[in-house]
This record gives structure tokens, sequence and C-alpha cells, in this order.
């Protein structure tokens, strides 16, 4: 506000400015509204071309859309307030989809698993944002929402790292596309409470869309690489690798997936997700339990197209899983190493 210096004129002015300054931050409200309500709707058919279908149908070992049939995904219904330097996110989930991000498994509350995220903030300068709550993942190239994410079927990378963390974090811009992050959290995967009395301790260093993640939860550590690169105009490259050791001989996994993705036109784009995952140790992912030694290893490449008709997403996929373990079945009901599927999916965003 301007400061009326001369008292002569100060009694002319002032009724006509108050007034002046009361319309402008009206129309400030009514310009920017601080309650977001958005969200989204998917749904798929899937089925196996080289294994059974129906009670017997099997699925590669990573996480969502592995149902059999017309099949559903989930609704995420998203609010949200923004203040000027607090705010608040919350974000339920409610479908197969969302009950495996929450692992169905609420320790406390009767509805927990639809809690996909649910945390406040507080913008405490214009270069740091402390968040508490509820927060999906800062590890990985890949998101539970099938909106945010090119694929519809999801990564073995994806599928066992962390889905969500609840704890303190604190985010800071350093400028010059510079920016880092620090959290102390509960174990990772309990969401609800913490119920051990254990913490888990995240960092992120990123730099112009690259990012280096670390998490250590009860005595397991993970190093997390996500990144991309526009090569042209229409193609982009994304890429993650991440490794991830269990102290005690608790098992480990190592794993890369690039993600070119080509830009044909304004409403459709096709992508591939190449990938290899490897665990050891028992670690379970793949069905090492047919090895040994607790080792094994799978390749898989999931071809992807997206249409985009309006707010509507159509994705037809294609997906070939090569184990180095005969952790799948053939269409004789044989244990085999392969598997391919196809799968078409709807995703309405709001």
């Amino acid at each position: 506000m301007k400061k009326i210096t001369n008292a002569n004129y100060a009694k002319k002015v002032a009724f006509p400015a108050l007034a002046l300054i009361s319309m402008g931050l009206l129309a400030q409200e009514e310009e920017k509204p601080k309650f977001n309500f958005s969200g989204t709707a998917d749904v798929y058919y899937r089925s196996n071309i080289t294994a059974p279908n129906g009670e017997e149908a099997i699925a590669p070992g990573s996480s969502f859309a592995n149902l059999d049939g017309f099949a559903l995904g989930m609704a995420n219904l998203i609010g949200t307030y923004e203040g000027e330097t607090v705010g608040f996110v919350a974000d339920l989930v409610f479908g197969p989809r969302g009950t495996d991000a929450t692992f169905a498994s609420p320790m406390y509350s009767a509805t927990g698993d639809i809690v996909n995220q649910l945390y406040v903030y507080w913008n405490v300068s214009e270069s740091m944002t402390l968040t508490f709550g509820n927060f999906n993942t800062f590890l990985g190239y890949e998101v539970i929402s099938p909106a945010a994410n090119f694929n519809y079927s999801t990564s073995y990378l994806f599928s066992y790292g962390p889905f969500s963390h609840t704890g303190l974090k604190a985010d800071v811009d350093l400028g010059n596309d510079w920016s880092a992050m620090l959290a102390v959290m509960n174990p990772t995967d309990l969401t609800e409470l913490n119920g051990t009395g254990d913490y888990a301790v995240g960092a992120q260093l990123g730099y112009s869309g690259q990012f280096l993640n670390f998490l250590y939860s009860q005595g397991g550590f993970e190093v997390d690489y996500t990144g991309g690169f526009d090569l042209t105009e229409e193609l982009f490259l994304g890429i993650n690798a991440a490794h991830f050791s269990q102290e005690d001989n608790g098992g480990t996994f190592t794993g890369l997936a690039l993600y070119p993705q080509y830009k044909t036109s304004e409403t459709f784009s096709v992508g591939l997700r190449a990938e290899y995952f490897m665990e050891g140790d028992f670690f379970g992912a793949i069905g090492n339990q047919f090895d040994a030694d607790g080792d094994a290893s799978v390749f898989a490449l999931t071809f992807t197209g997206s249409a985009t008709i309006g707010d509507l997403i159509l994705k037809p996929e294609i997906r070939l899983d090569s184990a180095s373990e005969d952790v799948f079945l053939d269409n004789d009901r044989d244990p085999t190493a392969s598997l391919a599927s196809v799968l078409i999916a709807a995703i309405y965003s709001f």
C-alpha cells in the first residue's frame, strides 16, 4: 500500500483508496481459488498370450494391472488447499490398484487402506518447504497414479521400492537448478503409525530434473537415480536405476529401466520400457525359490501407445517378461521362463 505523506489530502483519498483495495483483494480471491478437487478413474482389460487365463491366470511379479479379463484400477480423489504459505493434501484411493498401493493393511483405522497421501505443508520461505504427514515416495521414475505414468503396468523397480512414507521432510531450492531434500520417517511402508520405535532417513540431491535419492530404513539401504532427457522435441528418454541391500543377508536387488517415448502428434505417443531387474539372497520378487542360490533376474519389455481423447487416455500395451528361472506357466501349464501378455487401459482425469 502506498503511504500518504501529505496530511491535506489524507481525508480526501482515504475512503476511495480503501474501497479500491477491498475490491482488489476480493478480485484476487475470486481469481485464485484456494481449494481444488481433482482425480482420476481407470479401468482395463488384460489377457495372457502364452499362459492360461481365468482361474489359473498368472501375471508378472510387479505391482498393479495384474488382474484377469475386464478389471478395475482405482478411483483417485484428491483435495488440496493452497494457502499463501500453508496448505494440505488429502489423497484417497478406492479399488484394487489403490488397495495394492496401500497394502490393504490398516493398522489402526478401519478406513486406513484408502489413504494414499495425507499431509500438511508450510512454505517457510521462497526456497524452503516443510511437509508433515503421509506422502508418496521420492524414489523411482514411476508413481502410483496411472495418469502420471506413460506405461500402464509398472516396473519391478517401482514395485519393490517403497510406495509411500510418513514423516517430516524439508525441500530446499538451492538455486541454479539445484535442489535438496532431507527426511525423517517411520520405517518403510509403515504409513499410519510407527509401532516399532525405529525411524528411517531419506535424502535427495537434484539438478535440472535429475535426482539422486537415498533411503535407509531398518538395516536396508537403497540408492536410486531418476531422471530423463529431451533428445529432440518429439523424443524423450527417461532413466531409472537403483540398488537395494539389506543387512544380515536380508536380500538385495539391482535394476535399470529405460523409457524412450516418441510423440507422433498432439494426441498420440508411443513408448517402450526396457528393464533389467536382478535379485539376490532370496529377496523374493521374481520367484527365486526355484534357484538354490536364491538369485534370479528378469528382462522385461513393455510397448505402450497413448492416445488422448479430451480428458480420456487410452493405453494399449504389450508386455514380454523373460526370467532366468521357470517362474511362469505356459498354455500347457508347464513351468517356463517367459510370459507374454496384452492389455488396454482407459484413464480419465478431472
